[in-house]
């Protein structure tokens, strides 16, 4: 029970003489507790002793009486209210700040609800950008949760406000407020705050609350690894660096928003609910936690802001998905009106990530486009750029429910540009959105750089098996992703297909022609002999031709890669099926007559076998020097 006077001033008489003894016996309590007078007032603290908490509240609710009686004992009032003033708040200083540690680890622990995305490595590939401190530390946070359960409860919405015993919390789905303080100390807090605010001292209750109270908050944001960055501090930091404190800032913010700042909104609720003033604990509540929420904002902010890359894209997408998850919780803790600038922020910057995330896709294809590399990859391999792209646009499909919310319009191009590859969108965006037609013409613009890089080949061949490469790589990256083929749809994936298999052809004509050409009956019949009507001399020249094109085409493209084995194998084979029966049946044809003559084996120095090998072994990428030695084997 709440101590209070059960003496009322009178008129005259008895009840003056008991109320003019009730203000001195007051007076003297108030004047006992003046730490300014006593050194055992300095030492000792009221609310330790619940016996001196009731005498000197009810003091004090005495003393308030008197203080507009008039005449001497107005004074006298007045002198002992404001020393009763300075004491209680020194008294309400002590409790906040008895009670102001962080929130223990096991309150601030929350399982991670936003799934988990893959990233571009710097070799293309896809990986978890995650570190083993990070993941080690997301476990501990679900294990202690299952720990906790005394601490917060889930589910439906529960309230138990102060009666003086127990407990307080009240809970939703998703925010968990906690007992930042003891029940006891709350409901001395809030004997405090009335007979402050009721003395006029409203100002000083406020400032000596939310001091404390931010400290408390700050000290939870140290142990959750948030820093006091200013944007231009954000913005200074190596991208390497900002990916870390991302990851982190977001596991954070949703601890922040639906624990800490919904525990202290919770705790203001309760401290100043019966304390008469209108709107007080939205004053304590925002005194509190608006420093440390525009620092929390801050940092979403600035990433919001900062220049645009490629690599930034899916940490953009990452918090956006984090705040938008966030935003109701926000909307459900900030709903003051003296609130407005946290929501109004965090919907801004909601709006900027997703502004940012359209700018980084347009400037993607436009660096996709323009890339200006201009030295041929060795051997006709895949070039970097194809394995940065599709791993790109494969990541891109993994955000697929964000990206069809945020990107609208189907991708411009200027039609007169000779730069820029004239594509028909014409039968795809019937069934296609804008989100996929910018993962198509990403693919489109990569082949026409592609294309661009392949004249720097000085071998016709080499380049069409560039070409061969690159088309069957991307063929392959979007069959092994599910959402990607999806998104793609098998239409382009068939044009796809085609393309790598035209290359394959290309590359054919261009390598073999003139070897199969060795191979024809042309040139080799005497016109008007009675002999067998076979040139000797042509036939011996028409050996050494292959001979020497294939030894030649053998060492060069023995040095040219094609990395994917099954590929690999299928064009040896295509190879094969053309070239070893034409060499089979021109042996079959003509070995006789080399034979019967001087020196067969200076003419005919492959076998079918011997050339079926020797085909066998191109296309594995092998140095100039590894191939010399696998001869001399």
């Amino acid at each position: 029970m709440e101590p209070h006077d059960q003496t009322h001033g009178g008129d005259g008489g008895e009840g003056e003489n008991c109320s003019v003894s009730g203000f001195d016996s007051a007076e003297k309590v108030i004047i006992r507790w003046d730490a300014t007078a006593s050194e055992e007032a300095r030492e000792k603290m009221i609310f330790n002793d619940p016996q001196e908490v009731n005498l000197y509240l009810n003091a004090v609710d005495e003393i308030q009486k008197y203080v507009s009686s008039g005449g001497e004992i107005e004074n006298r009032a007045n002198s002992a209210i404001q020393i009763a003033m300075a004491r209680l708040e020194d008294e309400f200083r002590n409790i906040l700040v008895s009670h102001s540690s962080p929130i223990n680890s096991d309150s601030l622990m929350l399982s991670s609800s936003s799934s988990s995305h893959l990233e571009v490595d710097e070799d293309g590939s896809s990986s978890n950008n995650g570190n083993e401190e990070d993941d080690q530390q997301e476990e501990e946070e679900t294990d202690l949760l299952k720990r906790s359960g005394s601490s917060a409860s889930t589910g439906s919405a529960t309230v138990r406000l102060p009666t003086g015993r127990g407990s307080y919390s009240r809970s939703t789905s998703s925010i968990r407020e906690i007992e930042l303080i003891p029940i006891e100390s709350v409901i001395h807090l809030s004997w405090i705050a009335r007979r402050m605010v009721s003395a006029g001292y409203l100002r000083e209750c406020i400032q000596v609350y939310g001091s404390v109270r931010k400290s408390a908050v700050d000290s939870s944001f140290r142990r959750l690894g948030i820093e006091k960055l200013s944007i231009g501090d954000v913005q200074r930091l190596n991208w390497e660096a900002l990916e870390q404190k991302i990851r982190r800032w977001i596991r954070a913010a949703k601890i922040c928003v639906r624990v800490v700042f919904a525990s202290e909104k919770l705790l203001c609720e309760h401290v100043f609910e019966s304390v008469g003033a209108v709107n007080i604990h939205e004053a304590c509540f925002m005194e509190t936690v608006k420093g440390p929420a525009i620092q929390l904002f801050n940092f979403a902010e600035a990433i919001s802001i900062s220049r645009r890359s490629p690599e930034k894209l899916f940490k953009i997408l990452d918090l956006h998905d984090a705040l938008i998850e966030l935003l109701p919780d926000i909307e459900s803790v900030f709903d003051l009106k003296s609130s407005d600038s946290i929501r109004v922020q965090a919907a801004e910057i909601l709006s900027r990530l997703a502004e940012a995330a359209r700018g980084i896709l347009s400037e993607f294809e436009n660096a996709v486009l323009r890339e200006p590399s201009r030295v041929p990859v060795p051997g006709g391999t895949i070039h970097p750029l194809t394995r940065y792209v599709m791993n790109y646009i494969s990541l891109i499909s993994e955000y697929r429910p964000t990206l069809i919310d945020l990107i609208m319009s189907k991708p411009s191009r200027n039609a007169t540009d000779s730069n820029t590859p004239d594509f028909d969108f014409s039968e795809l965006e019937n069934n296609k959105g804008p989100l996929a037609l910018h993962l198509i013409w990403i693919i489109v613009i990569l082949q026409f750089n592609l294309e661009g890089k392949s004249k720097y080949y000085k071998n016709a061949a080499l380049s069409h098996l560039f070409i061969m490469n690159n088309a069957h790589y991307i063929v392959q990256k979007i069959k092994g992703s599910p959402e990607l083929r999806e998104m793609i749809g098998d239409l382009y994936l068939r044009k796809l297909t085609g393309k790598f298999r035209q290359a394959a052809t290309y590359y054919q004509r261009a390598a073999w022609v003139k070897v199969l050409y060795c191979l024809r009956d042309e040139g080799l019949h005497t016109k008007g002999s009675f002999s067998s009507g076979v040139s000797r001399s042509a036939l011996r020249e028409r050996f050494k031709s292959f001979n020497a094109l294939f030894e030649e085409v053998h060492r060069v493209q023995s040095q040219w890669l094609v990395p994917d084995s099954q590929l690999r194998e299928e064009l040896k084979i295509s190879i094969l099926e053309k070239l070893s029966p034409a060499y089979r049946s021109f042996l079959g044809r003509f070995r006789s007559h080399i034979e019967s003559g001087k020196h067969p084996e200076n003419y005919i120095k492959i076998s079918v076998e011997d050339l079926e090998t020797e085909v066998l072994d191109l296309f594995e990428g092998y140095s100039a020097t590894q191939h010399l030695r696998r001869r001399s084997e």
